[in-house]
C-alpha cells in the first residue's frame, strides 16, 4: 500500500509573484456561500472556446478517458506536474462547469488574474507563504476559510472542482505528501449536500500523463481512477452550521484516512517510479514486449498502461535488477538524443526512414500559411516562447506561458488585428461583426495548417536523429542491448 506519511514534504519554492500579497484584489474577489457558482457563466463559455483553440495549438495528440457518471458534485484530484496545463486538461476532459482553488497570485496577477477571477477561481495562501512571512496569518486564515467554504458549497450543489492536493507543482516521478485542505472542504461539501438533501459528491482521481510535459506540441493522456466515496460525518450540528455559512473544520480522524485513500489511488495512476530514468526504462520494456508480439504500441495511452503493467510485474518478480539496468542504459541512449522507444521497429532495430518528403511538405505548409499566421499569431507565440524559457517558476511553467499566449490570441489579438486591417482597407467598422465571423475562423485554420507543417518538419528532424544514431557506435550499442533484452522479456508476460 502506498504510504503518504513517507512521501516527500518539502515546501515549494516561491516565485516572485507568490511573494506579493495583493490584499485589495483578494478581498474583492467574487465568492459565494449559497452554492451558486461565483464565476460569470457567459465568460466561462467564452474561455472554454478559447481554451479549445489554444489546446489544439499547444498539444499535438490528446487522449481522454470519460469520467464516471455521478449525480452529485465531483472533486477532480491529480498530481501537479505541468502548471496551467494540468487543470485545463481536466477541464477539457469533462463537460461540467469547473471551480478551482489555487495559489493566491494566480488570482491577482495582471491579465491571467483578470481571467481566473471571472471564471470564479478561489485563492489560497499556502503554508509556504505563511512560514516565509509573506502574509499576515489572520488575513490568510480569513481568505482561506472563505475560499474553502465557497468550494464546499459549490461542490455540494453539483459543480465540479479541480484540486492539486500536493499543494505545489513538482518534477518528481513519485507523489509528494498531500495537503489536507482539499480533503477538508470535500468532507464539508458532503455535509452541506446531506443537509440540503442533494446528491452526495465524490472524489475523482485523475492521472495526467505527458510524453514530455515541457515540450511544445507534446502528447497527453488523461485517465480516471475509481471514484472515492466521501464519508458523511456523524454530526448533524456540523452539517447544519456549515449549510448556514459557518466554516467548521472536520475532525482529523476523518480527514487523514480520506487523504491516505486518495494518495493510494493517485499513486497507482502516476508513474510511481524511483526516477525518470527508471520510468523511461519501463516504457522501453513495454515497447519491446509489444513489438515482440507484433502488436506495436501506437499511442501514449497504450505506452502508459504498458509501462504500468511492467512496473507491477517487476514487483512480483525477483532478480530483475540486471534487466532494468540494461533497459535504463538503452532508454538513456535514446533520451540523450531526443528520442524514445518508438524509434525501434518490431525487429528491435533503429528505424531508418528519411521522412524527406514529409519535411518538404511541412515547410511548404508553413510557407503557405505564414502570410496569415505570422502577422496574427507570430508575436504572441514569440512572447510565449521567450517567457516560457525565462520564467522563474521552473520548467513546469514553460508550457503555461505557451498556453496563455495561445488563449489570448483569439480573445484579444485576432479581433484587434482584424479591426485594424478592415479599417486600413475601407476606413469603416460597420462590417466588423461579419468580418470577424469570417476572419477569425480563417486565422484559426491557417494556424492549424502551419502547425501541421511544423509537426511534419519535427518528424523529419526525428528521422534524421534516428538515422544518425543508427550509423553511430552508440546506436550499435543500443541495438546490442535490445538484442539482449528481448529474450529476457518472457518473465514479464
Amino acid at each position: 500500500m502506498a504510504n503518504s506519511e513517507n512521501a516527500p514534504d518539502e515546501l515549494p519554492g516561491l516565485s516572485s509573484s507568490a511573494t506579493r500579497i495583493n490584499v485589495r484584489k483578494l478581498e474583492s474577489l467574487p465568492w459565494d456561500h449559497s452554492g451558486k457558482h461565483p464565476g460569470n457563466r457567459p465568460f466561462w463559455e467564452v474561455i472554454r472556446r478559447a481554451v479549445d483553440i489554444a489546446w489544439s495549438y499547444i498539444i499535438r495528440h490528446s487522449e481522454m478517458d470519460s469520467p464516471s457518471e455521478v449525480e452529485g458534485g465531483s472533486v477532480y484530484a491529480s498530481t501537479h506536474l505541468n502548471g496551467l496545463i494540468d487543470p485545463l486538461a481536466i477541464m477539457k476532459s469533462q463537460d461540467r462547469r469547473i471551480i478551482a482553488i489555487g495559489r493566491h497570485d494566480i488570482m491577482t496577477m495582471p491579465v491571467i488574474g483578470w481571467i481566473t477571477r471571472r471564471i470564479g477561481s478561489q485563492p489560497v495562501i499556502r503554508r509556504a507563504e505563511l512560514e516565509r512571512g509573506v502574509s499576515n496569518p489572520e488575513f490568510a486564515k480569513r481568505i482561506n476559510k472563505r475560499s474553502m467554504l465557497t468550494m464546499a458549497n459549490c461542490i455540494a450543489s453539483g459543480h465540479a472542482a479541480i484540486v492539486m492536493p500536493e499543494g505545489k507543482s513538482h518534477q518528481d516521478t513519485k507523489m509528494h505528501a498531500l495537503r489536507t485542505g482539499a480533503l477538508r472542504f470535500t468532507l464539508n461539501a458532503s455535509s452541506i449536500a446531506h443537509e440540503r438533501g442533494l446528491p452526495q459528491p465524490v472524489i475523482q482521481p485523475v492521472g495526467l500523463h505527458f510524453r514530455c510535459h515541457y515540450w511544445f506540441r507534446t502528447d497527453v493522456f488523461v485517465e480516471f481512477g475509481e471514484p472515492i466515496t466521501i464519508p458523511l460525518l456523524d454530526d448533524p450540528q456540523h452539517h447544519t452550521n456549515l449549510a448556514g455559512g459557518e466554516w467548521i473544520e472536520p475532525p482529523a480522524e476523518q480527514v487523514i484516512p480520506l487523504r491516505d485513500e486518495l494518495y493510494e489511488s493517485l499513486t497507482h495512476i502516476t508513474p510511481n517510479a524511483p526516477d525518470w530514468e527508471t520510468y523511461r526504462a519501463w516504457h522501453l520494456l513495454g515497447h519491446l514486449r509489444a513489438n515482440s508480439s507484433t502488436s506495436p504500441l501506437s499511442s501514449l495511452k497504450q505506452e502508459v498502461l504498458a509501462a504500468r503493467d511492467i512496473r507491477e510485474q517487476l514487483i512480483l518478480i525477483e532478480n530483475t535488477s540486471s534487466l532494468v539496468e540494461d533497459a535504463m542504459e538503452a532508454a538513456d541512449i535514446l533520451h540523450s538524443v531526443g528520442l524514445d522507444a518508438r524509434t525501434l521497429d518490431v525487429r528491435g532495430r533503429i528505424k531508418s526512414e528519411s521522412r524527406l518528403i514529409s519535411g518538404a511538405l511541412g515547410v511548404l505548409a508553413m510557407l503557405l500559411s505564414a502570410p496569415i499566421t505570422i502577422p496574427t499569431t507570430g508575436l504572441q507565440a514569440l512572447v510565449g516562447w521567450y517567457a516560457g524559457d525565462h520564467t522563474d517558476e521552473g520548467i513546469d511553467a514553460r508550457t503555461t506561458h505557451h498556453m496563455i499566449a495561445a488563449i489570448f490570441s483569439p480573445l484579444f489579438f485576432w479581433p484587434l488585428i482584424s479591426l485594424a486591417l478592415l479599417y486600413s482597407l475601407c476606413g469603416a467598422t460597420a462590417l466588423l461583426p461579419v468580418y470577424l465571423a469570417v476572419s477569425l475562423p480563417i486565422i484559426h485554420m491557417s494556424n492549424l495548417v502551419f502547425l501541421w507543417g511544423y509537426d511534419m518538419l519535427t518528424d523529419f528532424g526525428d528521422a534524421r536523429r534516428r538515422r544518425r544514431l543508427a550509423s553511430s557506435a552508440t546506436g550499435g550499442r543500443l541495438e546490442e542491448l535490445v538484442e539482449q533484452l528481448v529474450p529476457r522479456l518472457g518473465v514479464l508476460k
